[in-house]
């Protein structure tokens, strides 16, 4: 779901405060004139200073595991050591009650991956490899041979001995699969490791770009990154001289150790009510510089922090500067890898601010334009406010001139998803729908080359105010009706009437909760414009009044939010959020779709076009029964802590793995019999059946439940 907002354009800063917090003229002595009325938009954005945030971003990309690459990855000594110098700058930029709070991470430390080999021409090649989170310790330079195995598939490692070997393979994980399968596939060949070099899909800028991704795997299935220079090199020399393996020295560092310690340093703006927080975020990990992710956000965030500190802004509610340790892994063997700081931060370190944070900011990848129209994700909640806010965001010449985009819902790829499930309406300045993710994403390209210092003083600017905006709200300004338009539209009535699973009631469920929710987005509204105009016209006894009148109010608002994330938001197996129903809807569209082609016969289209998208099926066509059965256990049988933000947020599995490899070998034959996967597929459509019909039985309770809860508080 996505709207666009055009920009209202401005001559001077001045012009948009009226939205914020304006400068009121007034014939009081100083001593009479309230700290809103003080401060300006104006104020801020001459305070903010991009060339501060700059070299501290600057200043971060030094601390490095790894010399040649850098690298400061989840519990590594560089992330600790660039931990005690945000420590230091939080102090130094005059955020108060800095601390420091340990997390429970797994740690990685990845010093160097070195490989040396010799062509036919007797000349010497010394490569320089990228790490993924395993375990693989050589005694100094090591021997080993290198085997080319295409895409490291069951098919490609089928006639060849790997045992004991580095196994070259491309990969594309944006298209194809992630890294975990094929490197799992080969170490239960007896493979060392595999060396991934990316043949799309990430690392696009260049030929000599590695890449790092979370390897959402056992740490004993080791794979490193090679470039495709290196490895078309390596391929190229193996077809020339004939021979299956090519020797090579390697010498590498990279040890895994499970359950060590990291730190999310934090520091606060306080405002009058220290149990009311605006969060923001942003992780200091990071794969090679990381200069855009995130090391860019940090400096963003304590640059906004400078601003208004420097500004003289003085907030009603506490403002919270979190700089998170351990987003871009921090898991070992789980499916759910990443965003562990943030995890931890919410749900164990400060489980308290899940009652106390009314809303959470979260920067990626701020200072790049990575589309011509910025977007803002947000949870559902957030549409209207953002929407309206977007309009008076003051323009940067030369960046975004198509506006702001407000989209929804959020995506698991950062850590306001682990926030927004904590009970905080949250959202991120969006980053994923550009080339720069295929390009320079996760490679060693993510440097200050990329810096665009229009977009990073546009969004210093955008969220800044953001900040001052959420300070003059009363309550959460939660609109509930977007989350159940949506829902509205991803239920397939008919399909599901067909299938015997009656989502009638469902519907007229939701119509009557989004009828609530409208009333309850009034009243939100209404607390919220009496409650600025409070603050400036000066009269803070009003606002105070406003603001305790309506505390119970607000915490009904926050377990609305909190029993909508608890209750209607799930995961596919690719990890896209969804609502509980369409597991089994769209599985069932999947398998019905498949058993139309079967029963003419036609074994390609029902494999080609539709047993794929059940469920994690897809890897059945390429990897062993024995891994395909390893990553489906791994998130339907590992502990919740394991699973951190994605436990029990996928619905169920339908395993059709045999079905697929039996009709792969049918692939191709004239008139294939195929009456065994006919059947085996029609208990599958039955079980999904099932589970559909259990699926909307559920969400009618939870629906009717939130329905209650919101008449309850609507009048």
């Amino acid at each position: 779901m996505k709207k666009k907002v055009t920009f209202v354009v401005v001559i001077i800063a001045i012009l948009i405060a009226g939205y914020f917090l304006v400068t009121k003229l007034s014939s009081g002595s100083k001593e009479e004139t309230s700290s809103k009325e003080q401060w300006s938009t104006s104020k801020y954005l001459e305070k903010v200073d991009t060339n501060y945030s700059y070299e501290l971003t600057k200043k971060l990309t030094t601390f490095k595991s790894n010399e040649k690459l850098g690298y400061r990855p989840s519990g590594s000594k560089a992330e600790l050591a660039a931990g005690e110098m945000l420590v230091e700058e939080f102090k130094k930029i005059g955020l108060k009650n800095v601390t420091k709070d340990e997390i429970k991470v797994d740690s990685w430390e990845f010093e160097k991956a070195d490989l040396t080999y010799v062509d036919k021409d007797n000349k010497s090649h010394e490569l320089v490899l990228g790490g993924y989170q395993a375990n693989f310790v050589t005694n100094g330079p090591e021997t080993f041979e290198v085997v080319y195995a295409g895409k490291g598939t069951k098919q490609d490692l089928a006639d060849l001995d790997v045992k004991g070997k580095l196994v070259l393979i491309d990969i594309n994980q944006r298209d194809e699969w992630w890294i975990n399968y094929p490197a799992y596939q080969a170490s239960l060949k007896g493979a060392k490791a595999v060396l991934a070099a990316q043949q799309g899909g990430y690392g696009e800028i260049d030929p000599e770009a590695l890449n790092a991704q979370d390897i959402c795997g056992p740490d004993d299935a080791p794979a490193f990154s090679i470039s495709r220079k290196d490895a078309d090199a390596i391929i190229a020399l193996l077809k020339e001289t004939g021979q299956q393996t090519l020797k090579v020295s390697f010498d590498a560092k990279s040890v895994v150790q499970k359950d060590a310690k990291s730190y999310n340093i934090v520091g606060e703006i306080p405002g009058k009510d220290k149990d009311s927080i605006i969060l923001l975020s942003s992780h200091y990990d990071a794969y090679f510089d990381g200069f855009q992710d995130d090391s860019a956000a940090i400096g963003m965030m304590a640059g906004i922090a400078k601003g208004l500190i420097d500004s003289g802004y003085q907030p009603e509610k506490t403002i919270v500067f979190v700089a998170q340790a351990a987003e871009e892994w921090g898991i070992s063997n789980s499916r759910y890898d990443w965003s562990t700081g943030a995890y931890e931060q919410i749900f164990k370190a400060r489980p308290e601010w899940q009652d106390k944070v009314v809303a959470n900011i979260n920067f990626e990848l701020p200072a790049y334009e990575h589309t011509s129209a910025d977007e803002i994700r947000s949870v559902y909640e957030l549409d209207q406010f953002l929407t309206e806010f977007a309009k008076e965001v003051p323009t940067v010449e030369g960046v975004y001139k198509d506006g702001i985009s407000v989209v929804s819902p959020l995506r698991t790829w950062s850590d306001d998803f682990s926030y927004s499930l904590g009970g905080i309406p949250s959202l991120r300045n969006d980053f994923q729908d550009s080339d720069f993710m295929k390009s320079h994403y996760h490679s060693q390209f993510d440097n200050e080359s990329t810096y665009n210092e229009k977009a990073f003083r546009f969004h210093h600017n955008m969220y800044g105010l953001l900040v001052a905006a959420y300070d003059n709200t009363a309550v959460m300004p939660l609109d509930f009706t977007e989350r159940f338009e949506a829902m509205k539209e991803s239920i397939t009535a008919d399909a599901n009437m067909a299938a015997g699973a009656d989502s009638q009631e469902l519907l007229k469920a939701i119509d009557r909760t989004i009828a609530a929710a409208t009333t309850i987005t009034e009243k939100v509204n209404k607390i919220n414009a009496d409650y600025k105009a409070a603050l400036l016209a000066g009269d803070e006894k009003q606002a105070q009044k406003l603001f305790d009148d309506n505390k119970e109010f607000n915490n009904k608002l926050r377990e609305i939010y909190r029993d909508a994330q608890e209750h209607l938001v799930k995961l596919t197996w690719e990890d896209v959020q969804i609502f509980p129903h369409e597991h089994a809807q769209n599985n069932l569209d999947a398998i019905n779709k498949s058993l139309e082609s079967l029963e003419k016969g036609d074994v390609k289209t029902a494999l080609d076009n539709d047993l794929f998208l059940v469920d994690n099926n897809w890897y059945a066509y390429s990897f062993d029964r024995e891994t395909f059965d390893f990553f489906t256990n791994q998130v339907l049988g590992q502990p919740a802590d394991r699973l951190s933000w994605g436990h029990a947020r996928v619905v169920g599995h339908e395993d059709l793995y045999d079905v697929i490899n039996s009709l792969q070998d049918k692939y191709d034959a004239t008139e294939p019999k195929v009456d065994s996967e006919i059947a085996a597929l029609r208990t599958a459509a039955e079980n999904q059946k099932s589970l559909l019909q259990t699926t909307i039985q559920h969400e009618l309770e939870q629906v009717t439940a939130i329905e209650g809860k919101m008449k309850a508080i609507a009048q």
